[in-house]
């Protein structure tokens, strides 16, 4: 187990409901980020030497906690991880001391290829090896604790020999890892894999829960007809989400809850709302 000194890093997430920072929002978020408490940052937009995306992120960790969450590193990778990219994102975390970070159960290269997804992986013992094998070098590297992300699953592998929850659990006992949960992940899976959210929620190490995530996702159907759902982070939160997040926090107790809006960006007010809507779910869980 790969045990981490987190003695330098005083920052933390707050017990409330934060947003994936967009710069269009710099302004808003400055003159009134009510109810925001806290921002996330995708660590691909900040990996470069200078320039304003650096200088308004450092103005705003002036202000609020940081959230900082990876989509490149290829956890699930079979080859190694990216040494420049490992490098980069260090430096990031180094200058910036993010509150948390992140990053997905997942695999995006391939030799010298990558991928725009952040594509599945069957769940066996070879690949949790693997699995833990790129965190324990990602943690050691960056000098921090890593939250993994649970993943959107739109098919199943006839290989895995391990549920969902009990390879992430795994997983965060052999490298000292916290979890991420994303709820919308977990609804979008449940409906395309055909079982209940709830009986996941109700098998998940909710006790190594870091930071809770939700997001939108568009509705689709597969060639039989059935309901398909896409990760979109394209539209608001639906009324199921909500309701799946409040069937967690009844388990979890207050946690730091991100609002995720990636693609069709709206305007400052209605990304509000979504934050609002979070902070009140929050508000009704005993401390």
């Amino acid at each position: 187990m790969n045990m981490l000194d987190n003695s330098n890093n005083d920052n933390h997430l707050p017990f409330a409901a934060g947003v994936g920072y967009k710069p269009q929002h710099f302004n808003q978020i400055l003159n009134d980020a009510a109810p925001v408490k806290w921002l996330e940052v995708h660590a691909e937009n900040y990996m470069g030497d200078g320039g304003r995306p650096l200088a308004q992120l450092r103005h705003l960790s002036e202000r609020f906690p940081i959230s900082v969450h990876g989509v490149g590193l290829s956890i699930g990778s079979e080859g190694p991880l990216n040494p420049d990219h490992l490098a980069r994102l260090k430096h990031l975390c180094d200058w910036l001391n993010p509150a948390s970070f992140s990053e997905h159960l997942a695999w995006s290269t391939h030799d010298s290829h990558f991928f725009n997804d952040l594509l599945p992986l069957p769940y066996t013992d070879t690949t949790l090896n693997r699995i833990c094998d790129h965190i324990d070098q990602v943690q050691e590297v960056v000098g921090r604790k890593m939250l993994l992300e649970n993943p959107s699953s739109y098919l199943a592998f006839d290989e895995s020999t391990w549920s969902e929850p009990d390879f992430l659990r795994e997983v965060s006992r052999r490298t000292g890892c916290g979890l991420l949960l994303d709820v919308n992940n977990v609804f979008v899976s449940a409906t395309n894999l055909n079982y209940s959210p709830q009986a996941y929620i109700d098998e998940y190490p909710i006790e190594n829960v870091g930071e809770i995530h939700l997001g939108g996702h568009d509705e689709d159907e597969d060639d039989h007809g059935h309901p398909l759902l896409i990760d979109s982070h394209g539209r608001e939160v639906v009324d199921p989400v909500w309701a799946l997040l409040d069937y967690v926090l009844e388990r979890s107790g207050p946690k730091p809850v991100l609002v995720e809006w990636d693609t069709d960006v709206p305007e400052w007010p209605m990304l509000q709302a979504e934050a609002t809507r979070a902070q009140n779910a929050l508000h009704k869980v005993p401390a």
